[in-house]
């Protein structure tokens, strides 16, 4: 009896068997005839979404392409380099300009970090995603978001954090001076920066020797504020130098000597030569990011620091052009 009822389980099993392998030979079978019958376009269009969705999962959440589209980041980032970001570090989005994933790092003292632009006019989300689709898909080199010149709007900007909660800076010809938490005494940005070893470079485009013209330029403003006729000297030594973006600040406070020694009763040039004389305060939570080329940078000196929870992530490595393929620092 027992041996009857081995044989019994044994022949039960084998028609199972049967029956699962020849039913999965079928499907198998029918599997490939649907697709031989396949339109080959379709065939490529699901590869290309598969391919799609890859490439949309590892820029959204792991490291995305980004071209730099200035000269406000030499020596450290060239016009035209092409970077991938590490998305991971600080918490990705859970959608492009949706939301963030909560990260146990925040940004150190001269990371470089891609983050929002705090003057970018969003244009609504429905664009913003899909502009930030197709510029992952092509990896930074198809970018729909332009301006009526056609040149596109810089929606993400890359620089140095340089400040960080509780550190206070101010600009002297350019300088940029810190005085940190806790501590009563300014010390030069390059001052600490060799202190600490970092390997990266501050650029500058103007030489010291070209602050008479700068702070002359101020006072020329001043006198046509006030409608004043300038001296002609004045007007001489302003001829000798074009400002830029890195000058304002200097041009500014010569401006505010003249125009306050003028009207002392003039209040909103004492709030103005308050906020000017005090410089940038970090607030904690926040991030002050400055370009590496201080005298061509639009950067948060004139915007002024940015919420951490607005970091998007940290420069990575250069993958284009290879002569510069590299780690950034």
């Amino acid at each position: 009896m027992p041996e009857m009822a081995g044989n019994t389980f044994l022949t039960a099993l084998r028609r199972v068997t049967e029956a699962y392998l020849t039913r999965r030979r079928a499907l198998a079978r029918v599997k490939k005839e649907k697709q031989k019958a396949k339109n080959p376009v379709v065939d490529w269009i699901e590869a290309f979404i598969w391919a799609a969705g890859v490439v949309l999962l590892i820029n959204q959440y792991l490291f995305q392409a980004y071209q730099i589209p200035s000269g406000s980041m030499i020596n450290t980032l060239e016009i035209s380099d092409r970077i991938f970001v590490n998305k991971l570090v600080y918490g990705p989005e859970l959608l492009p300009g949706v939301g963030k994933i909560p990260s146990p790092f925040t940004p150190k003292r001269e990371d470089v970090i891609i983050f929002e632009n705090p003057e970018y006019y969003s244009q609504g989300p429905v664009f913003d995603i899909a502009q930030r689709i197709i510029y992952m898909l092509t990896l930074s080199y198809v970018d729909i978001d332009r301006d009526e010149s056609g040149k596109p709007r810089v929606h993400f900007l890359i620089k140095r954090a340089a400040g960080t909660g509780g550190d206070r800076f101010v600009s002297r010809k350019g300088e940029m001076y810190v005085r940190f938490p806790g501590e009563d005494r300014w010390v030069s940005e390059r001052e600490y920066a060799a202190a600490l070893g970092f390997r990266h470079e501050l650029s500058r485009l103007i030489e010291e020797e070209a602050y008479p013209s700068v702070e002359a330029q101020g006072e020329l403003a001043a006198y046509m504020g006030l409608g004043l006729s300038p001296p002609f000297d004045l007007i001489r030594r302003s001829d000798q130098y074009t400002l830029r973006a890195g000058d304002r600040f200097a041009n500014e406070e010569a401006m505010l000597r003249v125009a306050r020694a003028a009207q002392p009763h003039n209040e909103r040039y004492r709030v103005w030569a308050n906020g000017s004389a005090l410089g940038w305060y970090v607030p904690e939570g926040r991030i002050l990011p400055l370009g590496d080329n201080r005298d061509s940078s639009q950067d948060g000196r004139f915007f002024g620091p940015v919420r951490v929870s607005k970091i998007l992530g940290r420069g990575s490595v250069i993958y284009w052009p290879l002569r510069r393929i590299g780690r950034i620092r």
